[in-house]
């Protein structure tokens, strides 16, 4: 038995809490990929994009807890310390991650995230320029950063990073685009960092007549064409007809995660999720600057300020994990999250310091406490274990994915 205590002093129980999470219905979400994947329902056909396994404000997790049903963050906040462990508490002051099911059927926006001291800085800037946080021109929802993690369930297309330069010019000098001439130009000579921010930031701000004759010349070279990345602007452009960031492809490596294979996606890097079904852990942000396919506010400058042009190797975008005990550790250059696959256990002991979430994939998995506690939970279904449980005993067949921190 823990020996952690509530206020009242009564000691802390419960060492396992099933959850009820959040199923967030965004229209880009997949209709069939959750349920065939995890048999949850979906009787009025709606798009399933998000599992939020958590305790964010636009989708707490709930839980049972002496009876009734509360919300995971009112559990956690009854005894921060406890419940986190006090080295988390201290530091974070919430469960620091956000763990999730994403289903994309369509591609999502080109996003950036700025860092953590760009999003202090731009967040204390907008409360005191005092522009609402629900306002479409709002760029920094809250003071943190957004790194994030996927892990693919299904075959998972994305894009990441630039490509090199070379790469780049090559694309769009077969284009052979008038409007985008001297923008092409400008990058020949200056094929460095500022010259790809210049080209980047120049190719998002194309209006009117200029972008809608770019974009024509585009689709026209994409529709008679064999190459892979022009059917994929096909594809997209029947998403977002008329977007300028069909032309975004071009410049972003463009990678399709296999089963079983992670990415971490970095601040200040443009990144976008085109479709596929993985698992996400995230730090708790809603900052997101756009670079494109959205109907939303863009920031071009802001988003610019938040980038770092640099080429990002093709190779070097899958993430692999560390063998610990044949636990999948992936290496998370962060410290608000951490995540694991476990392929099967017989019986394996986990000694914890912190809260966890755990998600069985293919099977269901059974755990078990030293004090003769014992929980059940299904493929798909989630258990947040609090830190003062110390130790947890599981079995399973299958894969569970671990988040944690």
């Amino acid at each position: 038995m823990s020996d952690f205590r509530t206020d009242s002093n009564a000691p802390l129980q419960t060492m396992f809490f099933p959850m009820t999470n959040v199923i967030q219905n965004y229209a880009w979400g997949s209709t069939t990929s959750v349920n065939q994947l995890f048999g949850i329902a979906n009787p009025n056909g709606e798009p399933q994009a998000e599992i939020w396994m958590g305790a964010h404000p636009n989708g707490c997790s709930m839980v049972e807890n002496q009876g009734q049903t509360t919300k995971l963050s009112d559990l956690i906040n009854s005894n921060i310390n406890a419940f986190l462990g006090e080295s988390i508490a201290k530091r974070f002051g919430e469960l620091p991650y956000l763990f999730k099911v994403l289903a994309a059927e369509k591609a999502l926006s080109i996003q950036v995230h700025p860092n953590k001291q760009q999003a202090e800085t731009g967040f204390a800037r907008e409360e005191q320029q005092g522009i609402p946080h629900t306002a479409a021109n709002r760029n920094y929802k809250d003071p943190n950063h957004k790194p994030e993690l996927v892990y693919a369930l299904t075959p998972y297309q994305a894009m990441n990073g630039f490509r090199s330069i070379e790469e780049v010019i090559a694309n769009f000098t077969r284009l052979d685009i008038a409007e985008l001439a001297p923008l092409v130009q400008q990058l020949v000579d200056n094929q460095n960092p500022q010259g790809l921010s210049a080209f980047f930031s120049g190719l998002l701000s194309l209006e009117g007549a200029s972008k809608d004759k770019a974009l024509t010349a585009l689709l026209a070279h994409a529709n008679n064409s064999q190459d892979p990345l022009m059917a994929l602007i096909v594809e997209l452009e029947t998403q977002y007809p008329g977007d300028i960031g069909l032309f975004v492809p071009l410049t972003l490596n463009i990678i399709t995660l296999q089963p079983g294979q992670a990415m971490f996606l970095d601040a200040e890097t443009p990144h976008a999720y085109i479709k596929g079904t993985g698992l996400e852990i995230m730090a708790n942000s809603d900052n997101v600057l756009r670079a494109g396919l959205t109907p939303k506010y863009m920031d071009i400058d802001e988003l610019v300020a938040c980038t770092i042009f640099e080429e990002k190797p093709f190779d070097s975008l899958l993430l692999e994990p560390n063998v610990n005990d044949q636990m999948l550790e992936y290496p998370i250059p962060v410290e608000d999250f951490k995540f694991a696959i476990i392929p099967s256990s017989d019986q394996r002991v986990v000694d914890i310091v912190s809260a966890e979430i755990l998600m069985p994939l293919d099977g269901s998995m059974t755990i078990t406490h030293s004090n003769g506690q014992r929980c059940v939970i299904e493929k798909g279904q989630s258990v947040f274990i609090p830190a003062y449980a110390q130790s947890y005993t599981l079995q399973s067949d299958a894969r569970v994915a671990r988040a944690y921190s």
